[in-house]
């Protein structure tokens, strides 16, 4: 697996960190902002222990399949019953160690100021500029409205909007990193619907430059 880069680190600490703001901007202040990455790195580390509590047990159960399979299986058709169970909850564990070395990396590059500057800036912006990013986003839109969203995707976007209209990042490259972010933690479709929004958000600009140009 590929290591990430210090701005994606950044990117993901910063949408974990939002969910945290106050609804009003005007409620927090820019020193108050490194205890939100903080905040969030504590939830990492209690979601580490949690998943490798979850792949013990499922090493466990595996392993109590494979004893049952040599010791009560009364036929062939029970053991390969009992040994399929024993694989899939190898299979489970071992997705769940996987998903813990991740935080891991996460919680170990937290530390950097590289990424923890950007994260900063990240909320920041944000934070500062949110009623003119929420403006982009809904306009955006079909046929439904900020709001609605799930606090989640609704993070993503913000971060992705910010990130193109506030802080000279590439479209294409602001795009393909909340995509990534949502096939992590939006739901099944998540990552197309924020795909989808965003290129509207990236043609209405573009649109309003050749307007202004004209």
């Amino acid at each position: 697996m590929q290591a990430r880069t210090p701005q994606q680190i950044a990117r993901e600490l910063a949408l974990l960190s939002l969910s945290q703001l106050p609804t009003s901007s005007k409620q927090f202040t820019e020193e108050q902002m490194p205890r939100l990455v903080i905040e969030a790195v504590r939830t990492l580390k209690e979601e580490v222990q949690e998943t490798l509590a979850n792949a013990t047990a499922e090493l466990q159960r595996s392993n109590d399949r494979l004893l049952t399979s040599q010791t009560r299986a009364v036929n062939m058709d029970s053991v390969r019953k009992m040994v399929k169970d024993a694989v899939e909850c190898t299979q489970t564990a071992i997705n769940q160690l996987g998903a813990t070395v991740d935080l891991s990396e996460l919680i170990a590059m937290s530390n950097q100021k590289q990424v923890r500057d950007y994260v900063i800036t990240l909320i920041n912006t944000v934070n500062e500029n949110r009623q003119a990013i929420d403006e982009v986003i809904s306009a955006a839109l079909v046929d439904w409205q900020v709001e609605r969203l799930a606090r989640i995707d609704r993070d993503m976007l913000r971060i992705a909007v910010a990130e193109m209209k506030f802080l000279d990042v590439h479209e294409k490259p602001a795009i393909n990193e909340a995509v990534e972010l949502a096939k992590r933690y939006s739901g099944e479709d998540g990552f197309r619907f924020i795909n989808g929004v965003l290129r509207r958000v990236s043609e209405q600009a573009k649109a309003e430059m050749l307007t202004v140009d004209g």
